[in-house]
């Protein structure tokens, strides 16, 4: 027997390698060392050029994290379309780096799938490729299985982790929330990457046809469940440096499953409530669509989705407009969408 006989097919990988190899070149920064091809591990240089390190942190932390795309990944197999998930992955991971105040640096990426399918496999790689230079991160490394028998041949999972850096006195950690700031919704593409469970159930297993355009939406339904998670680095990381003053940005909260009742809540000191108006932003249509098929409450939607706001801002009262306006600058627009007011840490949904 050879390894191929078990389902394993070393040629099919090795190709896999040198298909990707150039979307993951493409997202090295200056701090990436590259000495060799094919290392066990990536290298990156924190202090490049030599100095800037101890230029621009005098107490630099570390912020890791890592997360995957869940259940998105069925909408990704049933529409034959790999190259944005890997967008989604990312998204999952920096976006969580920037609520802590942290640039985030490398990426590193696990896929395993059934079948090595190596266009498969480098479709994946571009999409977090493209991810990574939105974010201003490289892909360091990451790793490949492939494992017939365990996932299906059309199946894969995906898996992310992510390193940034922060000076430690300028971590953003919601200790100074207080009444009277204000609360800034930064707004989603659509579903991002969470609640896709209801979305299987309600959509994939109750046969709907993923290339028809439903009412109400101007996109086939497939395209419309695929968006790719936005990305808010490019907004939110010149919004830091431009307001320095830790009395300006007070808190921020990544909008993920939970949405905004079980999100924000984790970045509010006990004495505090966040008052949010959902009448001053408008959701993307397919959550409209999501709940009347499934005849779902508004207090269900808002538990399980971003419902149109994927991240949350508190910021002081006098600085609120100057920040929509930069933010809208930077095409990331937002919406002043609450305030915080005595309470017990918890998120309170009025209409208006």
């Amino acid at each position: 027997m050879t390894y191929r006989d078990s389902g394993v097919d070393i040629d099919a990988g090795d190709e896999a390698v040198d298909l990707m190899a150039r979307h993951v070149r493409s997202t090295y920064t200056p701090q990436v060392l590259t000495y060799s091809h094919g290392g066990f591990a990536g290298l990156f240089q924190l202090d490049y050029p030599p100095g800037i390190l101890r230029k621009n942190y005098k107490e630099p932390v570390l912020v890791a994290c890592s997360d995957g795309v869940r259940t998105k990944l069925e909408v990704a197999y049933r529409m034959g379309t790999a190259d944005t998930i890997g967008i989604d992955l990312v998204a999952m991971c920096v976006n969580d780096l920037i609520v802590q105040g942290a640039e985030p640096l490398f990426f590193l990426d696990y896929i395993a799938v059934g079948k090595m399918r190596p266009d498969l496999v480098a479709d994946l790689v571009k999409g977090i490729s493209a991810g990574c230079k939105e974010a201003g991160c490289a892909i360091l490394g990451g790793e490949t299985a492939e494992m017939p028998g365990f996932y299906a041949n059309v199946h894969y999972e995906l898996a992310g982790f992510s390193v940034g850096v922060v000076e430690k006195s300028r971590l953003i950690l919601g200790q100074r929330v207080e009444p009277g700031d204000q609360i800034l919704g930064l707004l989603s593409t659509g579903i991002h990457s969470n609640g896709y469970s209801l979305v299987r159930k309600l959509f994939l297993q109750g046969g709907w046809d993923l290339g028809q355009v439903p009412r109400g939406l101007e996109e086939p339904l497939g395209s419309a469940l695929l968006r790719p998670t936005r990305i808010y680095v490019k907004g939110v990381l010149p919004v830091l440096r431009t307001y320095r003053s830790k009395k300006v940005i007070h808190a921020l909260a990544h909008i993920t499953g939970g949405g905004l009742p079980g999100n924000v809540p984790r970045v509010l000191p006990s004495g505090v409530n966040a008052v949010i108006y959902r009448n001053r932003w408008r959701p993307p249509p397919i959550f409209q669509l999501i709940q009347e098929t499934g005849k779902i409450s508004d207090a269900e939607m808002f538990r399980v989705y971003n419902m149109g706001i994927g991240m949350v801002m508190v910021v002081s009262r006098h600085f609120c407009e100057p920040i929509l306006k930069r933010l809208e600058d930077l095409h990331y627009p937002a919406a002043r969408i609450g305030e915080i007011v005595k309470g017990k840490g918890e998120v309170v949904l009025r209409k208006r």
